[in-house]
C-alpha cells in the first residue's frame, strides 16, 4: 500500500475514491492528526501513475458531474466523513494485527494470573534474572508483561494497541516484533540496575515506540504512521514527573527514558537507511 495524497476535504475525498472505485482501482482513506485533512492510500502500488494522472484531472475540476455520478453509483452520495469509534472484535481486529492482539491477550492473562496467584509468585518466574537465573533467556523480556494495577495495566495497554497496531499495519508484524523485544531488553534492563528484579510494565517498550512512531512521520511520512505531538510532550512531561517524584509515585522512569531513547535510535538508524536506499 502506498500513500497517494492528502486532501483537506474528506467529501472531495470520498468523491474521488467512488470514481476510482468505478475504474476498478481500490483507494482507502485514513485520517491524519489535523482536523478534516484526509490521506489517500493505494492498495495496487503498479496503478499509481493512472491514478496520480486522474487526480491531476480532479483537482483541476473536482466538482465534475462524473464524479458526482460516481458517488451515487456507489451509493454514498451524501457522505460525511467521521472518525469511528466502533468496539466491535471485527472491528478491532482489522485495525491491528496478531502480534499486537496477542501481546494485548498475553498482558491480560498475566495480570489475571498474579490477581489468582500473588505478585510475588507469578514474579518468580517472570521477574527480571537474578544471580544464576540470566540463561533463562524469557525473563529479559517477560517483565513487560508484568502490570500491579488495572489502571497500569490499561494504560499501558490502550497505547500499545494505538501505537503497536499502526506499525503492524503499515510495516509489518517483524517491525513490530523487532521493536518490542529489543526496547523490551534494553529498557529492562536499565531499570534493573535502579530497582534489581522488582518491577514491571509495558512502557518501557510503549515510550520506544511513541519516539519510533513520532520520528518516523515526520522523516518519513509516506510509511503511514504517526502520533500527535502533544502525545509527545505528554511523554515528556510524564518523565519530569517521574524524575522529580512530583506525586510521590512508583514510577519506572529509567524504563521510560531508555525506551525513549532506543525508540529514537532505532527510527533514525531505519529512516536513514531507507532514504539511502
Amino acid at each position: 500500500m502506498i500513500h497517494v495524497t492528502s486532501i483537506s476535504n474528506p467529501r472531495l475525498a470520498q468523491a474521488f475514491i467512488d470514481y476510482m472505485a468505478t475504474q476498478g482501482i481500490h483507494l482507502t482513506m485514513r485520517p491524519t492528526n489535523e482536523p478534516a485533512l484526509v490521506e489517500l492510500w493505494l492498495e495496487d502500488e503498479s496503478r499509481l501513475g493512472f491514478v496520480e494522472q486522474e487526480l491531476n484531472q480532479f483537482s483541476r475540476d473536482p466538482l465534475n458531474e462524473r464524479y458526482q455520478a460516481a458517488s451515487w453509483q456507489a451509493g454514498k452520495s451524501g457522505y460525511s466523513f467521521k472518525y469511528h469509534n466502533s468496539l466491535n472484535l471485527s472491528t478491532l481486529k482489522s485495525q491491528s494485527g496478531p502480534l499486537t492482539i496477542s501481546v494485548t491477550a498475553l498482558c491480560i492473562l498475566v495480570y489475571l494470573w498474579m490477581q489468582v496467584a500473588g505478585d510475588s509468585n507469578v514474579m518468580r518466574w517472570l521477574a527480571w534474572p537474578n544471580g544464576e537465573q540470566y540463561l533463562e533467556l524469557w525473563r529479559w523480556v517477560s517483565p513487560a508483561l508484568l502490570h500491579f494495577s488495572l489502571t497500569h495495566l490499561l494504560f499501558n495497554l490502550a497505547l500499545w494497541w494505538y501505537l503497536g497496531s499502526q506499525v503492524e499495519r503499515n510495516m509489518g508484524a517483524g517491525k513490530l516484533f523487532e521493536i518490542t523485544i529489543v526496547s523490551a531488553v534494553f529498557t529492562d534492563w536499565a531499570q534493573s540496575l535502579f530497582s534489581g528484579s522488582h518491577f514491571g510494565g509495558l512502557s518501557g517498550v510503549v515510550y520506544a515506540l511513541i519516539s519510533y512512531v513520532w520520528l518516523t512521520g515526520e522523516i518519513s511520512p509516506k510509511r503511514g504512521i504517526s502520533v500527535p505531538r502533544g502525545l509527545i510532550a505528554i511523554s515528556v512531561i510524564w518523565l519530569l514527573v517521574g524524575y522529580f517524584d512530583m506525586f510521590s509515585l512508583n514510577i519506572a522512569n529509567a524504563a521510560h527514558f531508555s525506551g525513549l531513547i532506543i525508540g529514537l535510535l532505532m527510527g533514525l538508524w531505519d529512516n536513514l537507511r531507507k532514504q539511502k536506499n
